[in-house]
C-alpha cells in the first residue's frame, strides 16, 4: 500500500500546502480520503488517473474537507462509473445536497457517487481486500475517524480532532496513524479554542508514546501561522521516539 498526500495543510491553503486529503493506493485501485481543492488536477500531478478512484471517504462536513467534490464529479461527468461515498449519515446527506446544488445527479451525469453511510463502530467491506470502520471523534457532530484496512496494511486517519484517547488506543495496533497536528503548543495561549477542535504537536507526541503508535504521520498543519515543521518535529520528539513521517504535498509513504 502507498499513501499519496494531495494536501497536508489546514483550512487556509498556501503556495506549498493545500487542504488535507490523500490517496490510498493498492494495486491499480485508488481510494480518496477527503475531497478539497482541485482533485482531478492533483491526482494527475501525483502521477495517477482520477478514473482509478474506486471509493471516496469524507471525514466531516467542514468546507476544507469536501468542497472539491462537485468539481471532481463535473470533470468526470462523461465517465460511466459508480463510486461509493463513505462517511457519517450527516456527512453523506451534506455531500449529496452540495452535489445537487450543481445538478450533478441528473441523468446526463454518468459519473455517480453512491451514498454509503457508516454506522460508528461497524466494519464495512468496501471491496475484496478493503474494509473501513468509522470511529466518532469530538470535532464536529458529523466527524468520523477512519480505520482503513487492506491486505498490506491497516491505517488510521483521525480527520480533524482534538486528542481523543479511545482513538489513540485503537490505533496502537495499526501500521500507521495519520493524525491532526495543527500547531505547536505555543499557539494554545493565543488561540485557546484549538484545544477543543484540533491537536498540537507537544501533546500528540506524548499521546503517541503512551499509546505505543508504530508510525506517526502528523498532518493538517495550520500553514498560515508562523511555525516550521522543524518545530513540530522537535515537540513530538520530546516524548515520541517511534517512526515519524512529516508529509509534504505530493509526498508518498509506502506501507508496511
Amino acid at each position: 500500500m502507498k499513501i499519496i498526500f494531495l494536501g497536508t495543510g489546514g483550512a487556509v491553503p498556501t503556495a506549498t500546502r493545500d487542504n488535507t486529503s490523500f490517496l490510498l493506493e493498492s494495486g491499480a485501485d485508488l481510494w480518496l480520503v477527503d475531497g478539497p481543492g482541485s482533485l482531478t488536477q492533483k491526482i494527475f500531478r501525483a502521477g495517477r488517473r482520477p478514473q482509478q478512484v474506486s471509493a471516496v471517504f469524507i471525514s466531516h462536513v467542514h468546507a476544507d474537507h469536501l468542497y472539491g467534490l462537485p468539481a471532481f464529479i463535473h470533470s468526470l461527468m462523461l465517465e460511466e462509473k459508480t463510486v461509493p461515498l463513505y462517511g457519517s449519515a450527516e456527512t453523506i446527506d451534506f455531500c449529496l445536497r452540495l452535489i445537487d446544488l450543481f445538478g450533478l445527479r441528473r441523468e446526463k451525469i454518468l459519473y455517480r457517487l453512491e451514498p454509503r453511510p457508516i454506522l460508528p463502530g461497524r466494519r464495512i467491506e468496501v471491496s475484496p481486500g478493503l474494509a473501513v470502520t468509522g470511529f466518532p471523534v469530538p470535532h464536529h457532530s458529523s466527524s468520523l475517524a477512519f480505520i482503513l484496512e487492506t491486505p498490506e496494511a491497516r491505517v488510521v486517519y483521525s480527520g480533524d480532532t482534538p486528542l481523543h484517547r479511545p482513538l489513540l488506543e485503537l490505533a496502537a495496533g495499526a501500521d500507521c496513524l495519520i493524525h491532526d497536528c495543527s500547531t505547536p503548543s505555543r499557539f494554545l495561549e493565543a488561540l485557546p479554542f484549538l484545544r477543543s477542535l484540533h491537536s498540537n504537536s507537544l501533546e500528540l507526541g506524548q499521546a503517541a508514546r503512551e499509546a505505543g503508535i508504530r508510525l506517526l504521520v502528523p498532518c493538517h498543519f495550520f500553514s498560515d501561522l508562523d511555525f516550521s515543521l522543524e518545530e513540530i518535529e522537535a515537540e513530538i520528539r520530546k516524548s515520541y521516539q517511534g517512526r515519524l513521517f512529516l508529509p509534504a504535498d505530493f509526498s508518498e509513504l509506502e506501507l508496511p
